[in-house]
């Protein structure tokens, strides 16, 4: 039987809900039940795919091609459960869906009204592929009281109405925001977003209290009284040094018995947390520090590169040394000078992106990276650039560029405009719409024997996540290997080049794919990995 729980959120937005819920999956799952955890949006874009990253974070890309939100990336990396496009539900999705429905005649001429038409197709989407799951996670962007979300709470109050108490479960996140001048922790803003979810007729099950303190008995009391909630169900979701603290923290707290309790399950056994305590020592006390740079675009706001962060975090788990990351602005290095700021670190890293800005300023830091003999990790964009570097520097191409940037005379990377998928073929052209139009999703690749990256993966065949417009043209490949870099890897076809490295580097290696996505703390990619050590290695020859 698949139960459900939906994780709602009051006060602020950013209180954590995607981590709660990734940190509860994993807790479940540690307790031997399968799970399966969702985001739904309330914003009207059908999916993030088109927003800047100020304004939503990195892009998470899922295997069956889902531009989805940043929370999926840590849904993956607690649980090791790949996302698919089900789990992201935005309003513009379902309205896009009600509206199309609508157009062909499915309302049989009735006039469409958000209930019961929009409401219906949420709860269509919470119970949509879920195969039996055990426990089917949903987290409702967002904060109780935000007009866009009223229908997304209208239908999960229907769907705890029509399941009953037995399988769906609600969990609601707030703040204990701290007053220093009073010195005390204040539970009005939890009492007053309860209120605000009763009102439209959900009774939380459970509260996640965050505070950046321990919660005293007489507030949890408090809380409890005029919440209407059990005092064991008010958890403290206290600050803590690293996420993946967050499963045992929450464990402790007592959050994954009271939710097997709410369902009438066995809570007595106690989950095998020896991982996330692995994970966690490794994390706070390494044995090292290794210094990466990463150059990017938009590195005045983390969240852009949410899963690049973790990946090389989970690097230095593999290596149990702390990586010590130095986020540049790419357009500094356009300037005279600034190379100084790439002479004390032990590794570079340049991320995917789109558009000019900073494109110069990412070659000269590849330049710095090869000729420096530092170790190089480019990808997406970082690799077409790194190619960039070498046509124009070693291959003699001075006018090499992409055909992203305007019309060139040397167009090493190009606009992709066909290629397959399984055993269709997608046809693009310059004029499509920007939505979904990329080459998104998993596809494999063949690894070329004897290069760096077949070592690193141990194996010949691969399957990664891409999320790309442009290719590296496979017509420049003479150029390019007379100047010192080869093609390390192909499309199964032998037509899109997937990776390039350099034989007289120590760690020179450009990948078109986006392999931070399925890079976990308790499974470190490989490619990660392997830079991590390749950074290790230098700072010991500095």
């Amino acid at each position: 039987m698949t139960r459900y729980i939906f994780i709602t959120g009051g006060v602020v937005s950013s209180l954590g809900k995607g981590l709660s819920s990734a940190a509860l999956g994993a807790l479940l799952q540690a307790r031997g039940y399968s799970v399966r955890l969702r985001k739904f949006d309330p914003y009207l874009n059908v999916d993030p795919g088109t927003m800047s990253p100020y304004q939503h974070g990195e892009v998470y890309v899922t295997d069956d091609g889902a531009e989805t939100d940043l929370d999926l990336g840590h849904y993956e990396r607690f649980t090791g459960v790949p996302a698919r496009s089900s789990d992201s539900v935005t309003a513009g999705k379902i309205y896009s869906n009600v509206i199309a429905r609508e157009r062909r005649g499915d309302y049989l001429g009735g006039t469409v009204q958000v209930i019961p038409h929009v409401t219906d197709a949420i709860k269509e989407a919470v119970t949509a592929d879920t195969d039996g799951t055990d426990f089917v996670l949903i987290e409702i962007g967002g904060t109780v009281g935000d007009i866009e979300g009223l229908p997304f709470f209208e239908a999960i109050r229907q769907f705890g109405y029509e399941l009953g108490p037995d399988k769906v479960m609600y969990v609601h996140l707030t703040l204990l925001p701290y007053i220093p001048a009073a010195g005390e922790l204040k539970t009005k803003p939890t009492q007053h977003s309860v209120k605000e979810l009763r009102s439209i007729g959900i009774q939380p099950d459970l509260l996640l209290c965050r505070s950046d303190r321990a919660i005293p008995d007489s507030e949890r009391r408090k809380i409890a009284l005029f919440c209407n909630v059990p005092e064991r169900r008010v958890i403290a979701a206290t600050d803590v040094a690293s996420i993946y603290q967050v499963p045992v923290h929450y464990h402790e707290q007592g959050f994954d018995t009271q939710v097997l309790d709410h369902f009438g399950l066995d809570s007595e056994s106690k989950p095998n947390l020896d991982i996330w305590r692995h994970i966690v020592d490794r994390l706070l006390a390494p044995e090292g520090e290794v210094s990466i740079a990463v150059v990017g675009k938009y590195t005045g706001l983390q969240d852009a590169y949410k899963s690049l962060d973790e990946a090389l975090a989970h690097g230095g788990i593999a290596n149990n040394v702390r990586v010590d990351m130095r986020w540049i602005d790419a357009d500094i290095f356009e300037s005279d000078g600034a190379m100084q700021e790439l002479e004390t670190v032990n590794g570079i890293l340049v991320p995917g992106g789109f558009g000019e800005r900073g494109a110069e300023g990412k070659i000269a830091a590849v330049t710095f990276a090869r000729t420096k003999r530092v170790p190089y990790f480019g990808i997406c964009f970082g690799m077409q650039l790194a190619v960039i570097e070498t046509a124009r520097n070693l291959a003699g191409m001075e006018k090499a560029s992409s055909t992203e940037f305007g019309p060139c005379a040397e167009a090493v990377v190009g606009l992709m405009t066909e290629w397959k998928s399984g055993e269709d073929v997608e046809r693009r052209s310059a004029g499509d719409n920007l939505g979904g139009t990329m080459r998104l999703g998993a596809y494999d690749a063949l690894l070329r024997t004897g290069s760096k990256v077949r070592t690193a993966y141990g194996t010949g065949l691969i399957s990664e996540r891409h999320r790309h417009r442009y290719e590296v043209n496979v017509n420049y490949q003479r150029q390019l290997k007379a100047a010192g870099m080869r093609f390390a890897a192909f499309s199964p076809d032998g037509e899109l080049p997937e990776i390039v490295e350099r034989d007289d580097h120590p760690w020179f290696i450009g990948v078109q794919f986006h392999p931070e996505l399925k890079s976990k703390p308790f499974a470190p990619h490989p490619l990660f990995a392997s830079f991590v050590k390749a950074a290790v290695d230098q700072s010991r020859l500095v």
